[in-house]
Parts: structure tokens; sequence; C-alpha cells
């Protein structure tokens, strides 16, 4: 319990630290711009579109009788596939964009909370992105997969009701990880021990992931999650092993 409180904490304590440092505010608010415009583009995109791809499975019928249908399975279908071009913009602006945003945010927080920063791999820049990227795709990747996994698995067995709670817990774990990842992948750290890091923190990750859960006010916390999950691992983790 005193884990999962600590991770409630660190997210306000991340944010707090965000609003008031100028550099971490404006980096911040940098990353909630790109994620809101490639949501809402691909969002708006499927909308305008979406009569279209519904004749492309059933053609809108010609009785007036059956329009009403056809008007609803186009609509169930719009929100079908807006959630899903909202999932994948996400993923987008968080491999291509905000991977670099949320680096400089974590190494800006480890300098201010420490008085220094573990240096990164000395790489050209462009070497260096690629290199960050490599870290972001499976920790983009696999919460995604696994959420999926846990709601077909819902579809398919009785568990259902459990099922659904469980998907955007796990969803909230890994995004908690997505971020407190940024040190030690920073560090070269291999991805074995940096996925044992999460299952031995598994209760601080629960409760700095139940915050993303909130409508509204995830939007915000995620935008400055790199600060809080920076201020935890430099004030909690650097003194134990990570193996």
């Amino acid at each position: 319990m005193t884990s999962l409180l600590r991770g409630i904490g660190y997210n306000f304590k991340g944010l707090k630290l965000g609003i008031k440092t100028p550099s971490l505010l404006a980096l911040g608010l940098t990353r909630l711009v790109v994620i809101l415009l490639l949501t809402l583009a691909a969002i708006g995109l499927i909308l305008t579109k979406y009569q279209e791809i519904t004749n492309l499975i059933w053609t809108r019928p010609e009785s007036p009788w059956l329009v009403w249908l056809w008007y609803t399975t186009a609509w169930l279908l719009a929100l079908l596939l807006a959630g899903i071009s909202a999932v994948l913009a996400f993923l987008i602006a968080q491999v291509f964009f905000s991977v670099v945003i949320m680096d400089y945010m974590s190494r800006i927080t480890e300098r201010k909370s420490s008085g220094k920063e573990a240096a990164p791999p000395h790489l050209p820049w462009f070497s260096y992105f690629f290199y960050l990227l490599k870290q972001e795709i499976p920790r983009a990747t696999l919460p995604v997969c696994i959420s999926l996994m846990v709601m077909v698995l819902g579809w398919l067995t009785p568990l259902a009701p459990v099922l659904t709670i469980l998907s955007p817990v796990l969803a909230g774990v890994f995004l908690a990880w997505d971020n407190t990842d940024l040190v030690p992948a920073r560090r070269l750290v291999p991805f074995r021990e940096r996925f044992g890091f999460l299952r031995r923190h598994l209760g601080f990750h629960l409760g700095f992931g139940l915050c993303f859960l909130v409508p509204g006010l995830n939007i915000l916390l995620l935008s400055f999650a790199p600060v809080g999950a920076t201020l935890y691992y430099v004030e909690h983790i650097d003194a134990e092993p990570l193996a």
C-alpha cells in the first residue's frame, strides 16, 4: 500500500516541478500538443470517411426500413475505428516524437534533483535518436499487445468483467514503466534487467499508472510523467542494484 500511495504522490510531485521549471513546462506542453494534434487528426479523418468505409463492407440499402440499421452500423464502426486510430496516433506520437522530449525532460529532472546527469551514449544525434527509438518501441507496443490480448480473452472466456477492469490497469502500469525506464535505458541497462525492475516495483508502478486512468487529468499527468518517474528513480532506486 505504501508503494502504491508513493506512486500516486510522485505523479503530482513531478507535475509540480514541471510547472515550476520553465524548460520542463515548455517540453511538457509541446508533448501534449503533438499527441493531441496527431490524435485529433486521425479521429477527424475517420469521422469524415466513415460512410465510405461502411459502404466497402455493406453497400447502403435502398429500403428505408434498412437505412436506419445501416446508419447505426456506420456510427458504431466509426466509433471503433476512431478508438483504434487514437491508439495508433498515440503510438506514432510516442515513438517518433515524444521519445526525444521525454528523454530531455528526464535528463533535466535528473540534473535538478541530483546535481548531475548520467551521460547518455556518446553518439551522433541521429544515432542517438535511433537508439532512443529502439528503446521506446518495446515499451510502447508491449502494453498495447498485452491489453489487446486481455481484451480478446475477455471475449472468449467468462472472465470478461474481471478482465475489463484488469486491461486498463495493466495499460496504466506499462505507461508508468514507460517513464521510469527512461533513466536505466539511457544508462544502457539491458532490457531484461529493466523489465525485472518493473516486476520488483510493481506497487509503485500501479499507483503511478492509476492516475492515468482518470479522464482529463490523465492527459495533463502523462505530459509531465517523465519528471515524476525520474524523481522517483533518482531518489529511491539509484542506491539499489537493478539485477
